[in-house]
């Protein structure tokens, strides 16, 4: 709910000056989900679905949304857990450099979608494009991570 009171508290200032910029923070699970976690994988999907809700509904008001979807990176958060899609995530995980960086990037261009791991781009193409075949190859990756509880 943290987006919901965000946005309750600094919206009507920004539609009273007819401009604001909201960046929402979920993930690639937003996009892809999070094997083993039922909980974030849709708490990061509803953050995403707000983002794009958001930015539809108030872009002619001049408030502009971008919401930043990291795969792994490197905090405590992804090294508090060993094994299972953890060591996967670790494995191409960025430093939060990287992310400031392609968060710079994101907004200077009004991008919606700020997407600091290239990958999920072409993850999230590949979900869109055979959503069938995508299930299979999340249930493969589940296999070699291991279920997570």
């Amino acid at each position: 709910m943290s987006h919901v009171y965000a946005v309750r508290a600094v919206l009507p200032g920004m539609l009273a000056r007819g401009q604001g910029y909201l960046l929402h923070t979920a993930s690639a699970a937003g996009l892809l989900t999070q094997i083993g976690s039922a909980p974030y994988s849709v708490t990061k999907h509803a953050a995403v679905g707000f983002a794009e809700w958001l930015s539809i509904t108030h872009r002619r008001d001049g408030i502009r949304v971008s919401c930043l979807c990291p795969q792994g990176v490197r905090t405590q958060m992804l090294y508090q857990t060993d094994g299972g899609i953890a060591a996967h995530l670790q494995a191409t995980a960025i430093d939060t450099d990287a992310v400031a960086d392609a968060v710079i990037a994101g907004l200077g261009t009004e991008q919606f979608l700020i997407l600091p791991h290239p990958e999920v781009a072409d993850y999230f193409q590949h979900k869109a494009g055979d959503y069938d075949r995508w299930l299979r190859g999340m249930c493969r990756l589940q296999d070699r991570c291991g279920r997570i509880q």
